[in-house]
């Protein structure tokens, strides 16, 4: 092997080192791509659509590729994704996300769900928030059963509002008064 041969080899193993580099950094940005867009497939209403008809404010949710209406709220001024629930008595919470907000645990009960009873802790929400939309207090759960890392909320946040369903979009805003 002579010296002319060295210049060479080290410009090879350069240029290897780039093209491995352009592929990591490749394959770290379809991964960043893919991972924004499953999530808005999951949630797609991070930035909520609203409207006020007749300055009475309203929240617009999509309904997500599973179905389900998920949105992006606050409790307690705290960012948190819920996941309606009309089925659910009261807004359920996650013993992980309960720990991290600072609720209280109260008294412990018993609730009946789909799956069968589970034991859960009674709490109050000060506000939660979704879009304009803010209510409080609120009854609420703490349940330790929950990993799912969203909120669900149930019917003692919901039965506050009006909300109507067309298509893929659930409206949600504060109920009018009738006036006969």
């Amino acid at each position: 092997m002579n010296d002319s041969d060295k210049p060479a080899d080290s410009t090879r193993t350069i240029g290897r080192g780039m093209v491995i580099a352009a592929w990591i950094i490749l394959l770290v940005l379809l991964t960043m791509f893919f991972n924004n867009r499953l999530d808005k497939q999951n949630n797609p209403n991070h930035r909520l659509s609203t409207m006020a008809e007749d300055g009475i404010p309203e929240v617009r949710l999509q309904r997500n590729r599973s179905g389900h209406y998920v949105a992006t709220g606050l409790i307690n001024g705290q960012t948190v994704e819920f996941m309606l629930d009309t089925g659910a008595t009261d807004v359920s919470i996650p013993v992980e996300i309960a720990d991290n907000i600072g609720l209280q645990r109260g008294r412990a009960t018993t609730y009946q769900t789909a799956n069968g009873p589970i034991s859960a802790w009674q709490t109050t929400i000060e506000e939660i928030q979704l879009g304009p939309l803010r209510l409080g207090p609120i009854r609420a759960s703490i349940n330790p059963n929950d990993s799912s890392g969203a909120v669900l909320l149930g019917m003692s946040f919901l039965r506050h509002l009006d909300f109507s369903q067309q298509g893929n979009t659930l409206t949600l805003k504060y109920p009018t008064l009738e006036i006969n």
